[in-house]
């Protein structure tokens, strides 16, 4: 090959970046540089060529494997410049630049700070180390808001009464305590609150920590977007108003202009003020002002005030901006008096008179001149005249129109007490002299000399625009924007950027605060889009044009060289060489890390000597074997990581290692453990095969695992049998636990050493976790899909089989678009059986897995052969169904199909199609497909199928019709077309059926239709018409006949007709044949209800089931003569049947065991019972259908309670039976004629034979020859008077008792005289 082709002019792969940095920090710039032959390489500042000899430790010049380097030690302000670096060869020459700007921290007294000590201090002897962790970073915010920002503080040693200065700064300027500002040291945490952010509070925060050893810094940028405004479209606030010039008479105000303009250009702005202690506030100009300074009159004197300003466009105006700081409206003399500002003291004090100066007129001002012209006014100054006499001197200024010689006092009514004067309402353009006069009592002096012409108008132009706006890759989320400052910008107050996805030409403000530098990195932008940016300056005048839009920039991390290995180990020893391995980077700079350079150097009784190179060339494995060395020596080794951007500094020396050749039998440790598929309770674990094998081959591996803060004791083995694969899933995590692994190694003389401990792992699914999917489409190829969101822009996925990488693309390809991966099977077969996983690199480990074993592939095997030669799902198999008038309908629905799909119709293999006898249609949205004819015929018996088509998915679905089968559904077809005729006239619904009643009254009815007003319904019972009367009733298309009847009029029951009836009840003389037949011009119809035999019973059954659930629960009571159970019906029927049960068998009924009815009850008596009439009883219904039984247990306290009140009622019975009783024979009076005979006679009974007593008016009387008193054979009781006279009158009474009792009977005897008048009774 000719050398010249290789040839090439230098090209600088990494160019050296800008960079900011404290006064005593270091710096190093480094950039990659290409070409052939190798460039010569030399350093400037400020193109001055740099001497690292004549400024030996200031500088610092390296220059290996293509990566060149200047560092510059402990930088001062003199450090600040512009560095190129210039690469030459004899193909030609390049030069690249980067800045570097040294800061210090400014206070509000002293802008330098004091430089940081090192080293023991004399004060306490200690050197304190600071460290400051748990940073806050770039924040945001918005107005209104509360934001904190807070870092925790580390010194060590750690004593407990020294407290550290802990200072804030925002862009380099001291914050003090504020009501904006709240500030905190908790001992070991610096927290700084911003109660209420604005725009002000924008820009570079710095924590400052400061010791007696030194100081130690963190910064990150704080940003602040507009409050939302409070009409659309309005501008943002003003911000940082400030007070200018104060004096007796007005205040210069000056704020900033937004960076949001709402999308409409600003008209202007108002100044509002409000007096310290109020809450009024008064609008200051009537008109905007364009101008970002206004001079603010009409104030009281020694009154203090705050200021505020608002924007405003033609959408309306702004929120206003933050208040000023208060200002007072005096002279800064006064000012100064009022602070106490006096002479030093002499020690003496001196009394002089002088003669008063009153009656002189002051002198001439001195000096006069304008400091500040607008279109809206103009600000005069001057100094006092030097004769002015003891008493204070006001002023009169006056002005004249250039061209003449009219002098026109400005304020005619009150003098101005202060030496400046702001004046209004001048005519924009034209050209204006000022003078001022002053006076005193005296009088009024001569006027000063006049100033220059000066034209109204803004003396101050609106900057140019900036120009050459480069972005340059910084973070995953920011860009550092840099550009050409404005042309000849005066009183420049900064620059606003903004920024754009490329081709959305939507704008957004990268800051709303103007910044003066002309380099600025804009945060909060979005991983992997393109965007562009755009830079305006800005001053009081106004805001600049835009400069030109810069080239897109994509936002990604810039690429750095990757930080240094670690954990070197040796993997195997021989006489001359050792195998070392070593640990990725922590960091590998944004960009993939192309290969490792490894030195060693020899160390002699302890003291090392000097590095030198194992390998020219990098390597990519992380392990090596470094030849060439001397047996029974000892060696330190070092790494270095090598990416796109260069080589970065080399690891920490490792152990000393001796070179001497290992002879141990057991294999050496494994190496390069990485850990995969991290889950919330498990992981993949990988490794590397020791190098060194013993003197056997290896033949397996164990695994080890501990949580990460336990002591080493408690390792435990993960398998207890050894695997031969270099991976392992280790399952049963505990979740959030952090674990460390290890791996040993094992050959047939034993177990080996254990590899290095792994870093600890949290066992925790991260957030966004997704695993593998597979997929199989239309034409049944099969995929696994990997999908990852949060990928970088140096992201890869890589595909592997039983974790090796795929490189073979035969058996799968792999086809990755933005954050999707898919790996597809050219020919899935057995040899593709294995673990497939996916890792996604410069992430966090995202990466997931998916075993194929042959069940799967079995399972993906039958899905890819359906997906290939795919089948029209059916919801349902071809059926057939009735229609009206018989018509037949054949159908199926498809489950899914297009709007292409086809359908052919098949009879006996020969295809139908539409015509008189077919009807097909097919509804594609439903995949409904029917064929309708509309009779059967002999010639249709068969086979019917229905053949689908949809693209190259097919199915089919048939229905055989021969035989029964057919002639059924023939049947059916012809009866349904008959049913239609009979619809077209009086038809029955509903045939005629029976309904029993709660009442277990039964009813027939049935539904009738298509009745009109002539149709006639006549009811039949076996043959003979029933007249029409209450019990025939035709409601809401119901015809209805109650079939039992009325028995004769009952004490109980239903009141009709004035008549109380029986309740109806139905016996055998209701069975028949019924029979409906409707009638009328259109035709008729009949329907019968047979109710002899079986279907009689049948409804006797139902009517016995309503009279079995109307029965109450079986109860016990007692009589006289035994124990009753009984149970009540709502209705009885004669014809129920009723089984009584004792134990589950049925009672063979005696005369002392007894069943009856009385009325709906329904009994069961048990004369004189014993205790072997104990148990369970029951009684049960029989319905036809199973029955239904009641049940009671005769038993125990039961019996007792029933027996003992049968036992009362018997022994009342008894004692009622044999109490002595009256029975009869005695009236209640008795009327007789004195002289007669009286003889009555009575009947007594009881047992025993009671004692009779007679009676009168209430005393016993005895037997004598007048009152004869007889009882005879113990049942006959005789009162005779043998002749009755007056004196008998009265009343008597028998008594009769014995020992049950005792009973009277009453009579009256009336005796009369008969020749007393009208028979008077005496």
């Amino acid at each position: 090959m000719n050398e010249d082709s290789l040839m090439h002019a230098p090209e600088f792969v990494i160019k050296p970046r800008s960079h900011t940095v404290w006064e005593k920090q270091c710096v190093r710039l480094h950039c990659t540089v290409s070409g052939w032959p190798d460039p010569r390489v030399v350093w400037y500042k400020n193109n001055v060529a740099i001497d690292p000899i004549g400024n030996a430790g200031k500088y610092k010049l390296e220059s290996r494997y293509s990566v060149h380097s200047l560092e510059i030690n402990r930088c001062d302000f003199d450090d600040t410049a512009q560095y190129r670096v210039s690469a030459m060869n004899s193909k030609g020459e390049l030069s690249a630049y980067a800045s570097v700007v040294v800061k210090r921290f400014k206070g509000e007294i002293d802008e330098s700070l004091p430089s940081p000590r090192h080293g023991p201090v004399s004060e306490y002897g200690i050197n304190f180390q600071t460290h400051i962790v748990d940073k806050f970073g770039v924040s945001f915010g918005r107005e209104g808001e509360t934001m904190s920002l807070g870092c925790t503080v580390i010194i060590y040693p750690t004593l407990h009464l020294y407290q550290p200065e802990v200072q804030w700064y925002r862009d380099d300027v001291l914050l003090s305590p504020s009501k904006w500002n709240h500030m905190h040291w908790s001992g070991d945490r610096a927290t700084l609150t911003l109660t209420h952010l604005n725009k002000e509070d924008e820009g570079l925060y710095t924590l400052r920590v400061t010791t007696k050893s030194g100081y130690e810094t963190y910064s990150a940028y704080v940003f602040v977007k507009d409050a939302d405004a409070e009409v659309e479209r309005a501008p943002g606030a003003p911000l940082d108003v400030r007070c200018l010039d104060a004096n007796k008479d007005y205040i210069i105000v000056t704020w900033k202009q937004p960076a949001v303009d709402g999308g409409d250009s600003i008209l202007g702005y108002f100044v509002d003020r409000c007096e310290v202690g109020t809450t009024h506030w008064i609008q200051c100009n009537d008109t905007p002002v364009k101008f970002a300074r206004f001079p603010v009159t009409g104030l009281v004197e020694g009154r203090s005030y705050l200021f505020r300003v608002r924007a405003i466009n033609k959408s309306g105006m702004s929120r206003p901006s933050r208040v000023s700081e208060p200002v007072a409206a005096m002279d800064p003399s006064d000012r100064a008096r009022m602070r106490g500002t006096s002479a030093p003291w002499t020690g003496q004090i001196i009394v002089t008179e002088e003669e008063p100066a009153e009656g002189v007129v002051p002198g001439r001002p001195l000096e006069l001149q304008v400091t500040e012209a607008t279109k809206n006014y103009v600000v005069l100054s001057w100094n006092p005249p030097g004769e002015k006499g003891l008493e204070g001197v006001m002023y009169y200024v006056e002005k004249c129109v250039s061209g003449t010689d009219s002098w026109q006092r400005v304020n005619t009514e009150i003098p101005v007490k202060s030496p400046r004067f702001a004046l209004f309402d001048l005519a924009e353009g034209k050209s204006y002299s000022f003078r001022v006069r002053c006076c005193n009592s005296a009088g009024v002096g001569e006027p000063s000399d006049p100033t220059e012409a000066i034209t109204v108008g803004d003396k101050l132009d609106i900057p140019s625009a900036p120009s050459k706006v480069v972005p340059t890759r910084n973070t995953d989320t920011s860009v550092v924007v840099s550009w050409v400052a404005s042309s000849e910008a005066k009183e420049l107050v900064g620059y606003y950027i903004e920024g754009s996805i490329e081709g959305s030409n939507v704008w957004e403000p990268c800051n709303n605060k103007p910044v003066k530098a002309t380099r600025f990195i804009c945060h909060g932008l979005m991983t992997g889009e393109k965007y562009v940016f755009r830079v305006r300056a800005v001053n009081a005048a106004g805001l600049s044009q835009f400069s030109p839009e810069s080239e897109a920039v994509e936002v990604k991390a810039a690429i750095a060289s990757p930080a240094p290995p670690y954990g070197i180990t040796v993997l195997e020893c021989v006489c001359d060489s050792m195998v070392l391995a070593w640990k990725q980077p922590s960091f590998i700079g944004g960009a993939d890390i192309t290969g490792y350079f490894v030195d060693y150097r020899e160390v002699t009784d302890g003291v090392p000597g000097k590095w030198h190179e194992a390998n020219i060339k990098a390597i990519s494995d992380r392990a090596y074997r470094v030849s060439d060395l001397k047996e029974n020596r000892k060696y330190q080794f070092q790494v270095r990581a090598a990416n796109m951007a260069g080589v970065g500094i080399p690891s920490l020396p490792s152990n000393t290692f001796l070179c001497e050749e290992w002879t141990i039998a057991v294999p050496g440790p494994p190496h390069d453990l990485q850990v995969r598929e991290v889950r919330n309770d498990s992981l993949v674990l990988l490794w590397k095969p020791p190098v060194y094998q013993g003197r056997d081959p290896v033949n397996g591996f164990y695994v080890d695992i501990k949580e990460a803060d336990a002591p080493e004791e408690v390792w435990r083995g993960v398998n207890n049998k050894a695997t031969e694969k270099t991976y392992i899933k280790i399952k049963n995590l505990k979740e959030g636990e952090r674990f460390v692994f290890r791996v040993r190694a094992q050959n047939k003389a034993g177990v080996g050493e254990c590899s290095d401990v792994t870093e600890p792992v949290p066992a925790l699914t991260k957030p966004g976790t997704k695993e593998i999917v597979v997929d199989v489409n239309d034409d049944g190829i099969v995929s696994l899909n990997y999908e990852f969101c949060d990928l970088t822009p140096d992201s890869k996925f890589v595909w592997s089989k039983n974790y090796e990488e795929i490189t073979d693309q035969s058996r799968l390809t792999i086809e990755t678009k933005g954050n999707k991966s898919k790996a597809i099977f050219n020919t899935l077969g057995e040899e593709d059986i294995g673990i497939y996983s996916c890792l996604v690199t410069h992430t966090d480990g995202a990466s997931s897995s998916y075993t194929l074993s042959e069940e799967e592939l079995k399972r993906l095997l039958e899905v890819s052969h359906d997906h290939k030669f795919p089948i029209i799902p059916l919801k349902s198999e071809l059926a057939v169904e009735l229609l009206e008038k018989g018509k037949v309908r054949f159908w199926l629905q498809a489950d899914k199909i297009s709007a292409n799909g086809k359908v052919d119709y098949i009879f006996n293999e020969k295809a139908v199609s539409q015509g008189e006898k077919y009807k097909m249609n097919f509804d594609k949205n439903t995949g409904v497909i029917e064929m309708i004819m509309e009779s059967l015929t002999p010639a249709d018996e068969g086979t019917f199928t229905f053949q689908l088509q949809d693209g190259k998915a097919t199915n089919q679905s048939s229905l055989v019709l021969i035989g029964d089968v057919f002639k059924e559904l023939q049947k059916e077809s012809e009866f349904q077309k008959k049913e239609w005729v009979r619809k077209q006239g009086p038809h029955f619904i509903e045939y005629l059926g029976y309904e029993v009643t709660p009442e277990c009254c039964v009813i027939l009815k049935c539904k009738v239709g298509n009745m009109k007003k002539e149709t006639s319904a006549h009811w039949y019972k076996d043959g003979r018409e029933i007249k029409s009367d209450e019990h025939l009733g035709f409601t809401e298309g119901v015809l209805k006949l109650e079939i039992a009847q009325r028995d004769s009029p009952a004490d109980t029951a239903d009141y009709a007709d004035g008549l109380i009836w029986r309740r109806l009840k139905i016996s055998k003389k209701d069975a028949g044949v019924y029979e409906v037949v409707l009638k009328d011009d259109r035709g008729k119809d009949t329907s019968t209800l047979n109710l002899t035999d079986q279907g009689f019973k049948d409804l006797m059954n139902e009517v016995f089931s309503f009279i079995a659930n109307s029965s109450t629960p079986l109860k016990i009571t007692s009589t006289d003569q035994g124990i009753r159970l009984y149970t009540f019906v709502s209705y009885y029927n004669d014809l129920l049947q009723v089984t009584w049960h004792y134990k589950d068998s049925a009672i063979a009924f005696s005369d002392r065991i007894k069943s009856g009815v009385v009325g709906e009850q329904l009994w069961l008596q048990i004369t004189d019972p014993t205790e072997k009439d104990m148990g369970k009883y029951a009684i049960e219904f029989n319905d036809g259908k199973g029955g239904l039984r009641r049940t009671v247990e005769l038993s125990g306290q039961a019996f007792d309670d029933a027996f003992a009140e049968f036992q009362r009622l018997k022994a009342a019975a008894i004692a009622e039976r044999s109490r002595a009783r009256v029975a009869g024979g005695l009236p209640d009076v008795v009327t007789i004629q004195e002289g007669k005979a009286l003889n009555l006679t009575c009947n007594i009974s009881g047992d025993p034979v009671p004692e009779v007593t007679w009676l009168k008016n209430d005393r016993e009387i005895t037997s004598d020859d007048h009152c004869i008193l007889k009882f005879a054979s113990g049942k006959f009781a005789s009162f005779i008077i043998t002749g009755v006279t007056t004196s008998d009158s009265g009343k008597y009474s028998i008594l009769v008792k014995n020992k049950y009792g005792t009973e009277s009977g009453d009579f009256t005897v009336s005796v009369f005289i008969p020749e007393e008048a009208g028979g008077k009774k005496k």
